[in-house]
């Protein structure tokens, strides 16, 4: 049986994409130009919003105040699970060297970038958890300056909830400022704050570009697109479960792919039955973009066999990745593309998103065959050190020269003749590319 599709996207995440690469140059430009003020400009332009950028203390305690005390627990508890699995993470990545040779010694360092920019979505929804996994895995890194970017809304300023997260979680500065600006303000070092070494977290198409073109000047998490989510399930799953769960991933935008892959087609059926129902059911908003994106962007795909499965799964590199099917270990020994896993019933990509531990700035639109998503270690250069005897570089003196004659790079080669010269002034050696 090839595989069969009972459902097929009309759009992908490619051809839904909007040409916005001309307008973010644009304000890039403009806003390096400009500075402090043009940044303002379009501030007022598109966040609607002339109060204080920069949250002083005064104003970051009376958002804190403004958050409800059960929120600030729930907070404080998906902050310790990100912050205890980021401190996991790093443990991963220890400060090592070796002797290659007797007396010739390399080494490997983590250090931590000085300035992290964190970009927090605020406009469709307030992404309180995007605060939470982005500024804690900074705070665990190491880095000495942390600054949240916000879009505030007009006459409010950034979600209370937000600033409450960004604060707890150990960002220096918060700056409600959105969009394109909020980026450039961050990597121009405006209104005070740090040039940025870093830029990550989740955001429109706009902020995606402005990370996509500033990257190389500054460090990204990665270049994301709409999010999207995939389910490998049996005939065992609960066809009620998986389609709320696809529906859950559906209600991030109206371009957000949702994909079913599994081998049982009455549990297919049972879905796709389920689904515009538990969409018709959602508040206004919310149904409007499971809605749309259902319509132009899921998939249901039939399979022969779980192989065929896992193999379908790996070529759409989803950035989530659920399985509700039996034998879960052999799908997590099998599974090679994805952001990140959910195994079992149990679990769904929700907890991930929100209060786990594990990071939900993930890799998009494929990236997951070649890229993790953020975590500790996207803040950290992994650097090289050496050091030796004199005895020690002779082999690695004559072995560079040699090699650097051959390149036909003399002067690398005359680097290391100096040195056989000074440290073995009574030795001969052939230093000659060839013979």
């Amino acid at each position: 049986m090839t595989r069969e599709y009972l459902k097929k996207a009309t759009l992908t995440s490619a051809s839904g994409a909007s040409d916005v690469h001309d307008t973010v140059v644009e304000i890039l430009s403009d806003i390096e130009q400009g500075g402090d003020a043009k940044a303002m400009e379009y501030a007022v332009k598109f966040d609607r919003y002339d109060g204080n950028i920069l949250l002083n203390a005064d104003e970051i305690e009376a958002a804190c105040a403004l958050v409800p005390e059960k929120l600030k627990a729930d907070i404080r508890f998906a902050h310790d699970n990100v912050k205890r699995f980021a401190e996991l993470q790093k443990g991963t990545v220890a400060d090592v060297e070796m002797e290659l040779s007797p007396g010739y010694i390399a080494g490997q360092k983590s250090i931590p970038v000085d300035a992290a920019g964190c970009y927090v979505p605020g406009g469709r929804y307030s992404h309180i958890a995007s605060a939470i996994m982005t500024v804690t895995t900074a705070k665990v890194a190491g880095c000495k300056h942390i600054t949240a970017c916000s879009p505030p809304r007009p006459d409010v300023g950034v979600a209370p909830a937000i600033v409450y997260a960004a604060h707890i979680c150990g960002a220096d500065k918060i700056l409600a400022m959105g969009g394109v600006q909020g980026v450039a303000a961050m990597t121009y070092g405006l209104f005070g704050l740090p040039e940025a070494n870093i830029l990550v977290g989740p955001g429109n198409q706009f902020v995606a570009e402005a990370k996509r073109i500033l990257f190389g000047r500054i460090g990204i998490d990665m270049i994301a697109g709409p999010t999207d989510s995939l389910i490998l399930a049996d005939k065992d799953a609960d066809a009620h479960i998986v389609a709320t769960d696809l529906v859950s991933q559906a209600e991030h935008g109206y371009n957000s792919p949702v994909w079913l892959v599994t081998d049982d087609r009455s549990l297919a059926e049972k879905v796709l039955d389920i689904v515009p129902r538990l969409i018709e059911d959602l508040p206004d908003l919310n149904r409007e973009n499971a809605f749309a994106a259902w319509r132009d962007y899921a998939e249901v795909i039939l399979c022969e066999d779980r192989e065929d499965m896992a193999k379908c799964s790996d070529e759409y590199a989803p950035e989530h990745l659920t399985v509700q099917a039996d034998d879960l270990d052999w799908w997590l020994e099998n599974l090679t593309c994805y952001g990140s896993l959910f195994l079992g019933e149990e679990t769904t990509v929700s907890y991930g998103d929100k209060a786990s531990g594990t990071n939900h700035v993930l890799p998009t639109s494929g990236a997951a065959g070649y890229t993790g998503g953020l975590s500790v270690h996207k803040y950290m250069k992994i650097v090289t050190w050496q050091r030796t005897t004199q005895e020690a570089s002779k082999d690695v003196a004559i072995a560079t020269a040699r090699i650097s004659r051959l390149e036909g790079m003399e002067g690398h080669a005359r680097a290391a003749d100096v040195r056989l010269a000074k440290y073995f002034p009574d030795e001969t050696f052939d230093l000659t590319a060839n013979g």
